[in-house]
């Protein structure tokens, strides 16, 4: 269930356990919670991830991410430096900064927030782009990912890919 309460300009959105728009994403269950054009300040994006997923090295030109993990274990890397935390860690990736993460855990739930000060941000539209829409709440049966489309729609969202995935867990 979701409420949505508009006054002025401002919206207020509050949304339940399961609510949102639900992609299967790069192998991932991807529910997009609160889209970029809400209120154009930023996206958050849950993810239920398996163990070992990890996307490509890049960056992220325009805009800013939070991670916040709420279920399993992360490692991130970024800067040269690898760090790992559980539930309740919070991780902050500035614009710029060439990062990757991956799953530790049997599998992981964790919210993306993307926000920007300059521009719209444009994670929530990329998911979109690349995932498929589904009504499943489960992490999907693993499937090829094109690389290649994955650059591809990942640049037309001003996301750089610069490196491959995080080489696979034992």
């Amino acid at each position: 269930m979701s409420i949505e309460h508009t006054l002025a300009s401002q919206k207020t959105l509050v949304l339940a356990e399961g609510d949102g728009q639900h992609y299967e994403f790069l192998n991932n269950l991807a529910t997009v919670k609160v889209a970029a054009g809400v209120d154009g300040s930023m996206s958050v994006v849950e993810f239920l991830a398996p163990r070992g997923f990890g996307p490509p090295e890049h960056r992220h030109n325009d805009e800013d991410e939070l991670f916040v993990v709420m279920d399993g274990e992360l490692r991130f890397f970024t800067g040269g430096n690898t760090f790992e935390g559980g539930p309740g860690t919070i991780a902050h990736l500035p614009r710029a900064v060439i990062h990757t993460f991956q799953v530790l855990s049997p599998s992981a739930r964790f919210l993306n927030v993307t926000s920007s000060p300059t521009s719209v941000p444009r994670f929530d539209a990329m998911v979109t782009a690349l995932g498929a829409s589904t009504s499943s709440r489960a992490i999907p049966a693993p499937a090829y990912i094109d690389p290649g489309q994955v650059a591809e729609v990942c640049a037309a969202h001003n996301i750089d890919i610069v490196g491959p995935p995080p080489p696979p867990l034992d």
